[in-house]
C-alpha cells in the first residue's frame, strides 16, 4: 500500500495545469530557472486522458506549472505506478514556483541518482490516504503522510494551509484529489 501511495503522490504533484476543464488558474507560467532542462518539456508514451478519466499522472502531464514535479517523479521512477486508475489518495502538488523557493541547487541535487532515497521521501511527504477535500480539513488536525511523518492543517477565513503551504486550487482525479500548493512540504527527520 505504501508503494501505491508513493506513486500517487508523485503523479499528483504534477497535476495542476491551469486548463479550463481543471477549474484552476495558472499559478506560474514559467519553468523555474533552477530546474534542469528536462523539466522544461515532459514526454510521455501515451496521450493523457481527459475529463473524469484523468489519473494523477494525466493531471500532472497536462500542467505547465508542474514540470519540475513531473521531472522529479520521473527521476524517482514513480510515474508508471501513479498512473493506476484505482486508489483513493490526497496529493499535495507543489508548483514550479514552489520549487523555486528552495535553496539554489536543491532540486538539481535531489535529481542525482545517489539522492534517490531522499527524493522519494520528499515526494512521499506529499501524499496521504484517503481522499480529503479542502472543505473537509479542520484547523489544527494532523494528517499521516506516505513517508511515515505528519503534516498539520491550518484553516483561517476559509483558506486552507498544509504546514506553511497554501492550497491554491484542487483538481479531482479518478484516483483521488490533487491539491495544488505554493510551497514544497519538507518532512521533519524521523
Amino acid at each position: 500500500m505504501k508503494a501505491n501511495l508513493v506513486v500517487a503522490l508523485l503523479i499528483a504533484l504534477t497535476g495542476y495545469d491551469g486548463a479550463p476543464d481543471s477549474g484552476l488558474a495558472s499559478a506560474s507560467g514559467a519553468t523555474p530557472s533552477g530546474a534542469p532542462k528536462s523539466a522544461q518539456k515532459v514526454e510521455t508514451a501515451r496521450t493523457p486522458r481527459s475529463g473524469a478519466n484523468k489519473t494523477f499522472v494525466d493531471v500532472a502531464l497536462g500542467s505547465k506549472d508542474h514540470t519540475t514535479l513531473v521531472t522529479a517523479l520521473q527521476a524517482a521512477g514513480l510515474v508508471e505506478s501513479l498512473d493506476s486508475p484505482g486508489g483513493a489518495y490526497t496529493i499535495f502538488a507543489p508548483t514550479n514556483a514552489a520549487f523555486e523557493k528552495l535553496p539554489a541547487g536543491t532540486v538539481e541535487g535531489l535529481l542525482k541518482p545517489e539522492k534517490l532515497t531522499d527524493l522519494k521521501n520528499i515526494l512521499q511527504h506529499h501524499a496521504a490516504v484517503p481522499v480529503r477535500q479542502a472543505k473537509d480539513f479542520k484547523d489544527g488536525e494532523t494528517i499521516g503522510m506516505a513517508d511515515g511523518t505528519t503534516v498539520t492543517i491550518h484553516v483561517k477565513d476559509g483558506k486552507v494551509m498544509v504546514n506553511d503551504a497554501n492550497i491554491v486550487a484542487s483538481v479531482p482525479a479518478m484516483n483521488g484529489v490533487v491539491h495544488v500548493v505554493d510551497a514544497v512540504l519538507l518532512p521533519t527527520p524521523k
